[in-house]
């Protein structure tokens, strides 16, 4: 951990196709370690993405769509989508964009739609797409998950941090982790402060990269690595942790669109973009 990384490009390919229709789409990660690896990500409808990572220990995860076709293995109704590098292009966009947009509420367990919304909306730098992200790569929508250090609930935030920035949100008078809207409007807070840190930073030239980004590492982290490292620190960690959120984003913004009959989750189971303007982290009231 901690040492350089290279990320020696990654090139998508397209071949051509034969008939049939395309429906199915889904997402995923690449991961890199020590030396180049060369990943067939996927096969569309004849449409090949290849990425070829290279790296000295350091995990880089960039998301790539990967469209798979199921229509003549799984059988299903005619017409559909026919999926291609247009598709491929909009997920990396969103990839690799400042995770503001809509969150696309079918993606995310109905009672938990407003909370992830009214924590997107603390601060105008992190938007809903974000705090859902997040949550997926920290608990998969498990609230009741106990996790190291003491981690408790969906956000799996530390004892210290849901102490600071958690309140009785869900109004049952009682402020607990293990409270799915307590616990993601803690999210929201913090991740915000982080923003407002991180913003602060590069406005004083102490760090380059996107608040996003440096929030992100930041959250996973802390604070004074990424002020250490005078951006986000170079580790498998950080850089892993920023581009596993990253990779989520499609998925809740509905770009990637979920294949028919896989269920969303359950909520109580229960290139980087810029510097943004300072005003614009300044927090949304919230009730």
């Amino acid at each position: 951990m901690g040492e350089d990384a290279e990320d020696k490009g990654g090139a998508p390919t397209q071949q051509g196709e034969e008939g049939g229709s395309k429906s199915a789409r889904n997402t995923a990660i690449a991961a890199g370690g020590a030396g180049c690896l060369l990943f067939p990500l996927g096969l569309a409808g004849g449409t090949v993405i290849v990425i070829v990572f290279c790296g000295f220990g350091v995990l880089l995860a960039p998301l790539i769509a990967i469209y798979l076709l199921f229509h003549s293995i799984f059988g299903g109704g005619g017409g559909g989508d026919i999926p291609g590098p247009s598709d491929a292009s909009s997920v990396l966009a969103v990839f690799q964009g400042d995770g503001q947009g809509d969150l696309d509420t079918s993606t995310v367990p109905e009672d938990l739609v407003d909370p992830i919304q009214k924590a997107g909306a603390v601060c105008s730098a992190i938007g809903p797409i974000v705090i859902a992200s997040q949550i997926e790569k920290a608990s998969g929508f498990n609230a009741s998950l106990t996790g190291p250090d003491g981690r408790q609930g969906i956000s799996q935030l530390l004892p210290d941090v849901f102490k600071q920035y958690g309140k009785d949100d869900d109004g049952n008078g009682k402020t607990s982790a293990l409270d799915a809207k307590d616990s993601i409007m803690a999210q929201g807070r913090y991740i915000c402060d982080l923003a407002g840190q991180a913003q602060r930073m590069i406005d004083a030239n102490e760090a380059v990269g996107s608040v996003l980004d440096l929030a992100l590492a930041g959250y996973d982290v802390g604070m004074d690595a990424v002020r250490a490292a005078k951006g986000v620190p170079k580790t498998a960690e950080a850089q892993g942790y920023v581009a596993a959120v990253r990779a989520q984003f499609a998925k809740y913004a509905g770009v990637a669109a979920i294949p028919s009959g896989t269920p969303t989750p359950t909520g109580v189971q229960t290139a980087l973009p810029g510097a943004v303007p300072t005003e614009s982290l300044s927090p949304t009231p919230t009730s």
